[in-house]
């Protein structure tokens, strides 16, 4: 490695926070069957997408309830009970940026969410102002992995890419973020993250902490 990492940025949606429509879902529909193809066919991660793109939520809602108009409540109930999606800080990553920050590391987000459900989130999560700055798809109207959101964070912060190191859970996200130079990891869980800073030096590992704790 030629350059020593100094930013880290971070995916927020499932490697900080845990977000998932079925913890909602299965308050509303009985049948997991139904559900899932309720989920799959109708108010689908392409059209939640769009949100995250900045189509705004009332034209979302109104354009699957002319389509879907027996399931108009369900529909309207991803906007108006957006919050019981969250599941909560998925807490051995909220650590993890916690242990950077106190180390002094530059820390920057960038995250494919909606921009009327962002601010939700951000007043939920104490956590989400230890950032420098995070660049949110619904304000750009652009959505990873869209090399010019990337583009976007990098020009704002004045960021080298080769000396960051972005962290998602989506393959996809991850592969345009290193085509652009930077150093990418696939988040699965808190662990093999712990491991993968370790390995760059960001973090010590926890053996090394105890013997100078």
């Amino acid at each position: 490695m030629n350059n020593a990492i100094d930013t880290v940025v971070f995916d927020l949606g499932n490697v900080l926070i845990a977000w998932d429509p079925r913890r909602l879902y299965r308050q509303l529909i009985a049948d997991e069957v139904q559900m899932e193809w309720f989920l799959r066919d109708v108010c689908s991660s392409a059209w939640n997408e769009q949100q995250d793109a900045g189509r705004p939520w009332a034209e979302a809602t109104a354009l699957l309830r002319a389509q879907y108009p027996q399931h108009a409540e369900w529909i309207d109930a991803y906007h108006l009970r957006w919050v019981e999606t969250l599941v909560g800080p998925i807490d051995g990553t909220v650590a993890l940026l916690d242990e950077l920050r106190q180390r002094g590391m530059r820390l920057l987000a960038l995250t494919n969410w909606s921009h009327e459900t962002f601010p939700i989130a951000r007043e939920r999560y104490p956590f989400l102002q230890w950032f420098e700055g995070v660049v949110v798809s619904g304000e750009e109207r652009l959505i990873k992995p869209d090399p010019r959101i990337y583009q976007c964070l990098l020009e704002r912060y004045g960021v080298d890419p080769t000396r960051a190191l972005y962290i998602d859970d989506s393959q996809r996200n991850v592969d345009a973020a290193e085509a652009l130079g930077m150093q990418g990891w696939w988040f699965r869980d808190p662990q093999g993250l712990r491991g993968r800073l370790v390995e760059l030096g960001l973090l010590q590992g926890l053996q090394a902490e105890a013997r100078h704790g």
